[in-house]
């Protein structure tokens, strides 16, 4: 599903160097003893997910579409991204689906929630609020806003018909008001962190709501779990690829640009920036992870990549096969010259211009480009991906010599918000 390309990252050493210190840190993950080991319960989830909440979670979902136009995700960071990034990236920008998935919860923009809820007046909707603790601000002050609405338009029965929590097994505000209002509620794991859990409750559910086969998503997840218990760095692609992002911080990069060339992947890219920036910027250390879709923004930040100072390096992703593709017309005036394109595919061209890209930034810009290539964009190719990903990230961060599973640094500016809000404590 997943082929990688380092032949044109200019790597100055050699990958199999690092062949003894790769396998004890495979080692560290699967037997769970390194730093953060209590949050490796992504690394088998895929085979020992819980069968039953997922079938639940494909029951409630059934239902809900039955009855709902709108679901609410209200979440922020890991509780909203990955689900975001699936739906997107598989259903596209403008679904056909018949339940429209909007994201609330991730922002204070007064102007954002004010224009969801006037949208959302006039159709019918439900809500999936996520999170472990039930107190995170963004997420708080959304759900609020949006369960007293839900509960003025359906009434106090209605509204427990139309929102799911998801949030932790036991503890908690939002898993006491779940219990006491009787939502129904799924699990946020213990043992795994925001970052990895999409293939949890936490991105399944509204992956299922917006219409996507989960049950192939955890297949493909598996699938890349077999294929990625491989301690051998000359075979294992996933820590080929998280040594490689080491190897070039160490020569002097120290920013990663990820690139698409599809707009639909612009928050696979953002899920990836923080499965990254989140995991290894610790320490005074760690790659600066960006992102761009191509060729959109060849027009924008081109001149700087190709010419600019050679403080980053690209890790282009791209889609083998596109679920959807268009065929150029001809044009008897030919006014904009295109007919000699006329008769091929759109992406055809866009393939070709990535292609022109990645050799004009290569050998004529100097910039190294790692090249990771996915067959097709699909529930299942998606489960691999992510799999894929969270594991080179546990490998590279772990290959730094920081803990890929902790985020001491996001509550610094929580305290000093907290502090100008006036809350209790601060």
């Amino acid at each position: 599903m997943i082929t990688l390309d380092l032949s044109k990252a200019k790597l100055a050493e050699d990958l199999g160097s690092y062949k003894e210190k790769v396998a004890e840190i495979h080692d560290m993950i699967r037997n769970k003893t390194g730093a953060g080991n209590d949050f490796l319960g992504w690394v088998e989830l895929p085979e020992n997910y819980d069968k039953e909440e997922v079938q639940l979670m494909k029951e409630t979902a059934a239902k809900l579409r039955e009855k709902v136009d709108v679901l609410l995700v209200c979440g922020i960071g890991g509780s909203y991204l990955g689900a975001r990034a699936a739906i997107e990236a598989i259903n596209g920008l403008y679904s056909d689906d018949k339940v429209e998935i909007i994201y609330v919860g991730n922002t204070f923009s007064s102007n954002y929630i004010h224009q969801v809820a006037k949208y959302i007046e006039d159709k019918d909707f439900a809500i999936n609020v996520i999170s472990k603790s039930g107190t995170t601000t963004e997420t708080s002050i959304s759900f609020r806003i949006f369960k007293e609405m839900c509960e003025k338009k359906y009434g106090k029965e209605g509204a427990r018909e139309r929102i799911v929590a998801t949030t932790d097994r036991e503890k908690g505000a939002l898993k006491k008001l779940a219990t006491d209002e009787g939502y129904v509620t799924f699990v946020v794991p213990d043992d795994i962190g925001g970052r990895y859990s999409v293939l949890t409750a936490v991105g399944l559910f509204p992956i299922a709501m917006a219409g996507i086969d989960i049950d192939e998503m955890l297949k493909g997840a598996k699938d890349a779990m077999v294929k990625y218990n491989d301690a051998n760095i000359e075979t294992n692609d996933a820590y080929r690829y998280g040594v490689a992002r080491q190897l070039l911080n160490k020569a002097g990069y120290s920013a990663e640009m990820f690139v698409t060339y599809e707009l639909q992947l612009n928050n696979v890219a953002e899920w990836w920036k923080q499965l990254y920036g989140e995991s290894e910027g610790k320490e005074n250390k760690g790659i600066l992870p960006h992102s761009a879709v191509f060729s959109t923004d060849l027009h924008s930040l081109g001149q700087f990549i190709q010419e600019g100072s050679k403080v980053l390096y690209e890790t282009i992703f791209e889609v083998k096969n596109p679920q959807n593709d268009m065929i150029i017309p001809s044009d008897p005036d030919d006014l904009d010259g295109l007919n000699y394109l006329a008769g091929k595919s759109v992406d055809y061209v866009n393939k070709r211009a990535c292609e022109g890209t990645i050799d004009a930034h290569v050998n004529t810009g100097n910039v190294p480009n790692i090249i990771i290539s996915l067959d097709k964009m699909d529930a299942y190719g998606f489960g691999y991906m992510v799999y894929f990903f969270e594991m080179s990230c546990a490998m590279s961060v772990y290959f730094l010599g920081v803990n890929p599973f902790n985020q001491p640094g996001v509550e610094v500016y929580k305290k000093n918000m907290f502090k100008l809000l006036g809350k209790p404590g601060y």
